[in-house]
């Protein structure tokens, strides 16, 4: 099984199992990455967005490195303009080590979590308590509508 990852604006093929360096990261123990692509053993191609939501790629960092010195120099014949100067790019070594499809019982219990709504349930409580103020003022006579409206304008002039 393998997997294509987003880290840093680059993307990278893992298996579990491998080490790679990515862009550095802010992180200390364990990194989790949704993956772009997933390939499970029997060669089913997971690409859709849905159900890559619901897979997750999961890291643990081994450490810090820098990459090899990059010499800059800018330079104008004739003219005395000289410019130099240096970078090192600093990377995160990581090692894969788990790699979850969509569809298992770990990566559908989280997308389950994720998805209960926890705002909704006092929106229904709130439709219920208007259908049940309506329905009041149905069962009020309409006499009692007439005069209530009424009152209300009398007041405002």
């Amino acid at each position: 099984m393998y997997a294509i990852i987003r880290s840093g604006g680059k993307q990278a093929k893992v298996a579990e199992g491998d080490v790679i360096d990515v862009e550095k990261l802010r992180a200390d123990d364990e990194v989790t990455f949704t993956p772009l692509l997933l390939v499970d053993d029997s060669g089913t191609v997971f690409s859709k967005r849905a159900d890559l939501a619901n897979a997750k790629v999961v890291a643990r960092v081994v450490g810090d490195s820098a990459g090899p010195k990059v010499d800059i120099f800018k330079y104008k014949n004739k003219t005395g303009y000289r410019r130099r100067q240096g970078h090192r790019q600093k990377y995160t070594t990581i090692e894969i080590t788990s790699i979850v499809p969509p569809g298992t019982k770990k990566a559908a219990k989280k997308a389950d979590d994720a998805e209960k709504p926890k705002k909704p349930a006092a929106k229904k409580e709130s439709a219920a308590k208007k259908a049940a103020d309506s329905a009041a003022k149905a069962e009020k006579p309409a006499a009692e509508q007439a005069a209530e409206t009424s009152t209300g304008t009398d007041e405002e002039a």
